[in-house]
């Protein structure tokens, strides 16, 4: 009967854990195996995560490589035993600095190196004798658009930066102050 009602109470944060997973672009299944990862006192096999969650095992070999390469599970080694062993990254504050990295970083550069690329060209664009007055104006609005938009994806490193450096625990301690 206790061990029901805590195996109730870890299914319901498991439960949340997998529905929330698609804000960071996780499938519910990988966010499952997170969970059941969290709860465990021991590190865990392929084989045993894929008996508890019943999937196979080419599915849960690719969320375990979707978990590490996201750093919410490491892999550990554990005297006496050949097969490989994965634990879940317990500090929650490094997991969401980790996610929040590798997901944005890329998406920074890519939007940035876009965006000077369309600048050089429409620059190009406006320096045409020829070009008619009603595409030049509107260049120099993007133009404009495009500068704005390279300021934010310069705050948005920024940010990233205060997660990667732990700054951001200064501006916003893991624990409230009493």
């Amino acid at each position: 009967m206790y061990e029901e009602r805590l195996d109730k109470a870890r299914e319901r944060v498991i439960e949340t854990i997998s529905q929330n997973m698609n804000l960071y672009g996780i499938t519910p299944s990988v966010g499952r195996l997170y969970g059941l990862l969290y709860f465990q006192a021991e590190p865990m096999t392929l084989d045993e995560m894929k008996e508890e969650l019943g999937m196979s095992k080419t599915s849960m070999s690719t969320s375990v490589r979707n978990l590490l390469e996201l750093k919410m599970v490491e892999k550990v080694w554990k005297k006496g035993s050949r097969k490989d062993q994965y634990q879940a990254e317990e500090d929650w504050h490094q997991t969401f600095v980790d996610l929040f990295t590798t997901k944005w970083r890329p998406s920074i550069s890519m939007n940035i190196s876009a965006i000077e690329k369309s600048l050089k060209e429409i620059n190009l664009l406006i320096e045409e004798e020829n070009a008619p007055e009603e595409v030049l104006a509107a260049a120099r609005e993007d133009v404009t658009k495009l500068h704005e938009a390279l300021n934010y994806y310069d705050w948005l490193g920024r940010l990233v930066n205060t997660f990667e450096t732990g700054e951001i625990y200064q501006l916003v301690p893991k624990e409230r102050n009493s």
